[in-house]
């Protein structure tokens, strides 16, 4: 365990609407720079970490589906999306000196290493991020499930889910001034009270399978390294 910190490996859940800043669209190199520092002060003292990437910056798959495509095919344009999203993430982080890998969970040789387990756990034991991109490769499960998976599948200490608000409240923040935040909250809790802070399926993965998940607020400068420290930051899920 690194001298410190609370968590030896994690998983970092990054929507891609993070990425886009305050742009509307696409991706601000500004975001992916201030993450990349951020990362490499973590990796430099010994944290082992992992991403996977959304892609709703780009294309959302459901949306795409509620306007009339097919929710299969949309949802493989929405996975391409998040390889997009890893490439750009992997450029900034190689640019502030960090080395790291994408594993794509569909095979594109030119671009990124095709996903594979044991392959992605020793990156990440000689140093390196390993970023997930494309999803779990297959339509109709979303990043956060991807995420979950991942997380398990590495044996994370943690997963981290990164977000524009710090924590999960007991109702949305920006509609309801009365809501209240949790500083802890149980999976069980998550599920019946419909706190949508990721789908049901993510929940139960994470839930079955004993994973702590942390929702934060990536927007606050350090908090990455706050919440892998321990301190008192986000909503840990339990």
């Amino acid at each position: 365990m690194p001298e410190g910190y609370k968590y030896n490996r994690v998983l970092l859940k990054l929507s891609g609407e993070a990425l886009m800043g305050q742009n509307g669209y696409g991706i601000d190199p500004s975001v992916i720079d201030a993450l990349a520092e951020e990362i490499k002060e973590v990796v430099n003292d010994g944290v082992q970490i992992a991403i996977t990437v959304g892609g709703g910056n780009i294309f959302r798959g459901v949306a795409g589906s509620a306007n009339g495509m097919d929710r299969a095919q949309a949802d493989y344009i929405g996975m391409l999306a998040t390889v997009m999203n890893a490439l750009a993430l992997q450029d900034g982080l190689q640019r502030h000196g960090v080395e790291s890998r994408v594993q794509s969970a569909i095979e594109m040789h030119q671009v990124a290493e095709t996903y594979i387990r044991l392959r992605a756990i020793r990156h990440m034991e000689k140093g390196r991020v390993v970023i997930f991109a494309a999803g779990t490769g297959n339509p109709y499960f979303t990043t956060d499930t991807t995420a979950a998976l991942r997380a398990c599948e590495i044996g994370a200490d943690c997963m981290m889910k990164a977000t524009k608000v710090d924590g999960i409240y007991t109702a949305d923040p920006v509609k309801n001034p009365n809501a209240v935040k949790y500083d802890k909250v149980s999976y069980l809790e998550v599920l019946t009270k419909e706190l949508n802070v990721m789908d049901a399926a993510a929940i139960s993965l994470c839930k079955d399978n004993k994973m702590p998940l942390l929702v934060f607020d990536l927007t606050v400068h350090g908090n990455i390294r706050r919440a892998l420290k321990g301190e008192n930051v986000g909503t840990l899920v339990y």
